[in-house]
């Protein structure tokens, strides 16, 4: 909900009791039955934005990395929007907040800033969307194609400037990259290898900088 007013957006924060997370802690769980709050994630500072995966595992075991959260995003309102146990886990990737804000306090709010209803639509789309791409990359595309996709898009969401380049702004290992893709970690290692032989990003420790944006999406839009 960053894109509400600050007025707006102070009244939605006022509403919840902020939280300190650190990373690897769960902030929702997968098939919890309490539907009774969202979640707004805020950074601890300014300069260290927050991070949370969104992950599922399938009926046959497998993990899935449905996709990542920063400072701003709401999470858990599908649960209390449709009345239904939790879909998904978000486990925080960086030191952050989250406020903690009651189910009816959220729902009354949205019923009383009528302008809050086509935001809340537009991020749920938003993320159907990004779903339905990451689908479609699956079936029409090489692995480093679609990691260059999926990076390219999270420079575009979340990335900002470094020395070098631009860093992706979520802090994500490679077998996670990889769960986000739908490839293994060997595969992704070496996808990432040949992106690295194009000059095109820099690697450290669940970093990943894009050294040349534009280079990127050119190898991202190969057919």
């Amino acid at each position: 909900m960053a894109a509400l007013e600050e007025s707006a957006r102070g009244e939605l924060l006022a509403l919840g009791k902020p939280d300190s997370h650190q990373p690897g802690e769960i902030v929702i769980r997968q098939g919890d039955l309490r539907r009774d709050h969202v979640f707004l994630l805020r950074s601890v500072r300014p300069g260290l934005p927050a991070c949370a995966k969104v992950t599922a595992i399938l009926d046959n075991g497998v993990e899935v990395l449905l996709g990542v959260r920063v400072s701003g995003d709401l999470v858990g309102e599908m649960a209390v929007l449709r009345g239904v146990s939790r879909s998904a886990t978000v486990t925080a990737c960086t030191p952050m907040l989250t406020f903690r804000i009651p189910a009816t306090a959220f729902l009354a709010y949205l019923n009383n800033r009528p302008e809050s209803w086509p935001l809340l639509a537009s991020m749920i789309a938003q993320r159907l969307d990004w779903a339905n791409r990451r689908r479609l990359d699956f079936a029409a595309y090489e692995v480093p194609v679609r990691l260059a996709r999926v990076l390219s898009e999270l420079v575009e969401r979340h990335g900002f400037a470094v020395e070098d380049g631009m860093d992706i702004g979520v802090q994500l290992s490679q077998p996670e990259l990889g769960r986000l893709i739908g490839a293994r970690e060997a595969a992704v290692g070496k996808a990432v290898r040949l992106l690295k032989e194009h000059k095109l990003l820099k690697t450290r420790y669940r970093q990943v900088v894009v050294t040349d944006p534009e280079g990127l999406r050119a190898f991202a839009s190969d057919e």
